[in-house]
């Protein structure tokens, strides 16, 4: 329905929750990001270069292709402060795509990195086809907010781009699809 926020996309059979921590090596440590490649979590290792708006947007393709995949606790984990900052329990967020079958999200090129005290957003732009149990499809636009921090002495997950919100909102029937 036009206008409806779908925060977390459980609303529109969007998305599936994600609630992974970052990729680990076999130590327990988490890998750098190059070794966790596109569709992984971004994790800062020491070191490693700062991380960019196209990490960000890899974020955004790892939570989607956790949906897709029903990995529901690894894409809650991508919404910052552990899940919470999407407004559900893991549960409610996995609740959320009961009747999701499928979702494909198209990850446009993300907007320039803002600054704030402490922190760094930057905003990425999705379109999103998502599938229902009925074979239903359902269309949406939106922006994700990323957020990381910047400030010392923040632990690595912190420093990782993390989602802070979403305005996702379904399209009508009579939009063309994008």
């Amino acid at each position: 329905m036009e206008g409806e926020v779908i925060l977390g996309l459980e609303a529109g059979h969007v998305a599936r929750c994600l609630a992974g921590e970052p990729s680990l090596d076999g130590n327990g440590q988490p890998l750098p990001v190059e070794a966790t490649g596109p569709d992984q979590d971004v994790a800062e290792a020491p070191g490693a270069l700062e991380p960019d708006a196209q990490d960000a947007a890899a974020v955004v393709r790892s939570y989607y292709a956790a949906i897709d995949a029903r990995d529901y606790p690894r894409a809650w984990a991508l919404w910052s402060d552990g899940g919470r900052s999407s407004g559900q329990t893991l549960q409610q967020f996995a609740d959320g795509f009961a009747a999701t079958v499928d979702v494909a999200a198209q990850v446009q090129a993300p907007g320039r990195i803002d600054a704030a005290a402490g922190s760094r957003y930057v905003e990425v732009p999705v379109t999103i086809v998502a599938t229902d149990r009925s074979g239903a499809e359902h269309h949406y636009r939106g922006t994700y907010t990323l957020r990381r921090a910047v400030v010392d002495g923040a632990t690595p997950e912190q420093r990782a781009w993390r989602i802070a919100s979403a305005d996702v909102r379904e399209l009508d029937a009579g939009t063309p699809a994008p």
